[in-house]
């Protein structure tokens, strides 16, 4: 025979539940400290978007993001565990998997699918092609992503990287001391130096000349997202969540890159809004605009094009091993085709 509880049990039992909920601690949010390529800027609005707006919370991360010393720089920070992601070079990502290939990271997704590479010249100077190097003095700085794959492209465009004379000096140093006849060619984004270049007052479609490496047969990729492989094993929900999150506010700024703009604003109130949306279009326009993306998606890589971007760093670096593309880069976290750009320009 069964006997009704009590109104008072009753209540007691349902407060006694609320409390006990309440007590439980939220659900974690999983931790993941990220390195980017280079100091705040506006071809970096994706990641501060993500941030702000909540995209990487609503997939259960914390994300902190710090700048970086370089494209080539972050690497080494994520494979020594200070740090699960990065935004960074995948050559020389290519190089550390080569040698060290328990310690390197592995992309997840590829931003900057056109090669960037370059060695810039002043107009009227009398370095016309690469083999004009010879004798000459190339700077740029030590973890710049064009300086560390030299060796690959001199050995392609038929340089003795001996005769060149190689130095290194701060980042905001080489386009001063191009301009001053202190160094004969510095090394270089495309992008970063036309932009450099113009904070000094200088013209980059009158008073330089680049040299680019895509010209000269190395169609490589350049700056990918990446993460550690034992955070991609202990966490893969979190990866695919976070790129998930970064994919959604990629195709945010291309929509509307002045929102990008704000963001990092935010995060370095001393840029100047006009320049960094200007250097933002001509990221997306010129390093995210290779024709491959209308056919897989930006995010994704070709097979068969990074096979040949790692033989060229495997051979010119005279590296001990040849990574296979898995190696170097994992797709399965990407979402799916149809949600990811096809293009990286509204015009």
């Amino acid at each position: 025979m069964k006997f009704p509880l009590p109104h008072a049990l009753l209540s007691a039992c349902g407060l006694a539940l609320a409390l006990a909920l309440a007590a439980q601690p939220a659900l974690a949010q999983v931790p993941i400290k990220l390195v980017l390529n280079w100091k705040y800027e506006g071809p970096q609005a994706w990641f501060f978007l993500a941030q702000d707006k909540g995209y990487f919370k609503d997939e259960g991360l914390d994300v902190t993001i710090d700048q970086g010393e370089g494209s080539a720089a972050s690497i080494p920070k994520v494979a020594a565990g200070a740090y699960q992601a990065g935004f960074g070079d995948i050559n020389a990502l290519v190089d550390l998997a080569s040698r060290r290939p328990a310690d390197a990271p592995v992309g997840v997704y590829m931003l900057y699918n056109t090669p960037p590479f370059a060695l810039v010249v002043k107009s009227d100077s009398p370095i016309r092609t690469p083999k004009d190097l010879e004798g000459k003095t190339v700077g740029g700085p030590a973890n710049d992503g064009a300086l560390k794959l030299f060796p690959a492209f001199a050995k392609i465009a038929g340089i003795d990287a001996a005769k060149v004379n190689v130095t290194n000096m701060a980042p905001n140093l080489r386009e001063q001391m191009l301009s001053r006849g202190q160094i004969d060619a510095g090394f270089g984004y495309v992008t970063t130096v036309s932009f450099s270049a113009k904070g000094m007052g200088l013209d980059p479609a009158k008073d330089l000349r680049f040299i680019r490496y895509g010209d000269y047969g190395m169609d490589l990729y350049a700056n990918t997202v990446f993460f550690s492989k034992r955070f991609v094993k202990e966490n893969p929900k979190a990866v695919a969540g976070f790129v998930k999150a970064l994919n959604r506010a990629v195709k945010e700024v291309i929509a509307n890159p002045d929102a990008g703009v704000d963001h990092a604003i935010q995060r370095e109130p001393l840029l100047k809004r006009e320049v960094e949306k200007d250097k933002l279009l001509a990221t997306l326009k010129n390093d995210m605009s290779h024709p491959e993306i209308a056919r897989i998606g930006l995010g994704d890589v070709d097979d068969a094009r990074l096979k040949k971007d790692i033989a060229i760093v495997v051979e010119a670096n005279a590296l001990p091993r040849t990574p296979e593309p898995g190696e170097i880069f994992d797709r399965s976290f990407l979402p799916a085709r149809a949600d990811r750009p096809s293009a990286t320009t509204t015009h």
